[in-house]
């Protein structure tokens, strides 16, 4: 079983017992959040994509980890102009386990 789910503007494919690093939430380290927009979700006899009977499935996760993540360089340069900017960024995430598959 598993299924699709919407967070932080990105789709995701999960199943129980999965992590999964997301865009950052405003939750503490130990609490368990419903994720209620499901695109898809798959079970044993088919898959379910009704906006109506997806309306009442969730995916039950629990946050195990708030951090940043690993720093990018962002360089730009424009030639014979003598133009140099570098500038740094890490993305803050939140690390999700997947508990449970709600349909």
């Amino acid at each position: 079983m598993y299924a699709v789910v919407v967070t932080g503007g990105k789709q995701y494919k999960v199943a129980p017992g999965d992590r999964l690093r997301v865009e950052k939430l405003d939750a503490a380290v130990g609490t368990s959040i419903d994720l209620d927009q499901i695109r898809l979700v798959s079970k044993e006899d088919g898959l379910i994509i009704d906006p109506s009977a997806l309306s009442a499935s969730k995916v039950v996760a629990e946050i195990t980890a708030q951090g940043k993540g690993k720093k990018i360089r962002v360089f730009k340069k424009k030639r014979r102009k003598n133009y140099t900017r570098l500038h740094g960024h890490r993305q803050l995430y939140t690390e999700l386990l997947i508990r449970d598959i709600q349909a």
